[in-house]
């Protein structure tokens, strides 16, 4: 990590930091505007705090997030700081902890080894772009257990990671998916959601990338019980459910329990294709044309459903 870099980045978005005795750099604080710079981001920790307001959190990021920063300046902070494999707990101590593979390679980092181009022309074909792996900081692997996968990682609002998926980038890869053996009880890119703003649940990261705008993957059919309670701690108003035919039993229970907590339901009727096959401009028609989930039309769902 370059030091004056990352000084350099803070400045940009705090202003000028005051003088630089140790790893915690002083600095005006944009919540509580005191006079004085008492304001202090560690830049080795990551841990930010102000003195007089307790303003507080564990990682830069959050302190970008709360402030509301270009997307330019997240990018160039995941760049600086090399800590994005970070080992994270659940709040089990019982809970393995979830770590990439040893092998992780980003792939937002230019290489000449016939692997990274196979990796990067198989997301260019599913219409990832480079900023999309940016975003997600998306790697592979060219060794080890998950050779010839995609790795797509998972982190909480802390940006923890809380979980990775592995896709096999190669058509005769007859595992065409290689999966932690970890709980998936987590949310899924819960770095990137907005709470304020409607949710949209998918079943997978490709899926939950091509709508890109604030969706959450379920790592299967099954939305968990800890994504649940979060969207109604968050007071989520809207939320949309984009699954396929196969877990609609279990999403309109889910939607059942959504609406007696006072949040708007809505079912999105896909076509033959998943949201990644159709792409960001179709699936956001898609959404855009699906009604509100009425208690009649649930129940008449439930109905179909036993059937």
């Amino acid at each position: 990590m370059s030091r004056y870099a990352v000084i350099s980045l803070l400045d940009s978005v705090l202003g000028s930091s005051g003088k630089q005795k140790s790893d915690n750099i002083p600095y005006h604080c944009p919540f509580c505007n005191h006079h004085k710079r008492k304001l202090e981001v560690n830049i080795i920790t990551q841990h930010w705090h102000c003195w007089v307001c307790n303003a507080a959190g564990r990682k830069i990021h959050t302190l970008f997030r709360k402030l509301k920063v270009d997307r330019t300046k997240f990018v160039r902070l995941a760049e600086l700081i090399e800590d994005v494999q970070i080992k994270s707990k659940y709040t089990s101590t019982n809970t393995p902890v979830v770590t990439l593979p040893s092998e992780f390679k980003p792939l937002w980092k230019q290489r000449t080894d016939p692997e990274f181009r196979n990796a990067f022309h198989y997301l260019a074909k599913r219409g990832i772009t480079l900023t999309d792996i940016l975003k997600y900081r998306i790697g592979y692997c060219d060794s080890g257990q998950y050779e010839g996968k995609i790795i797509i990682p998972s982190y909480d609002d802390a940006a923890n990671l809380n979980y990775f998926v592995a896709r096999a980038y190669y058509k005769d890869d007859t595992l065409k998916y290689k999966n932690p053996s970890i709980s998936k009880n987590v949310v899924g890119f819960e770095l990137h959601i907005d709470w304020k703003q409607p949710i949209v649940l998918v079943e997978g990261v490709f899926d939950a990338i091509a709508i890109r705008r604030n969706a959450i993957p379920l790592f299967g059919k099954t939305i968990s019980d800890v994504l649940k309670l979060r969207l109604v701690e968050k007071s989520v108003k809207h939320i949309y459910i984009c699954l396929d035919q196969d877990a609609r039993k279990q999403a309109l229970e889910a939607a059942e329990y959504f609406m007696a907590n006072g949040i708007h339901v809505y079912f999105v009727d896909l076509p033959d294709s998943d949201p990644a096959d159709l792409g960001f401009q179709k699936i956001h028609e898609v959404i855009d044309q699906t009604s509100e989930l009425s208690e009649f039309k649930l129940m008449e769902e439930k109905i179909l459903c036993t059937l």
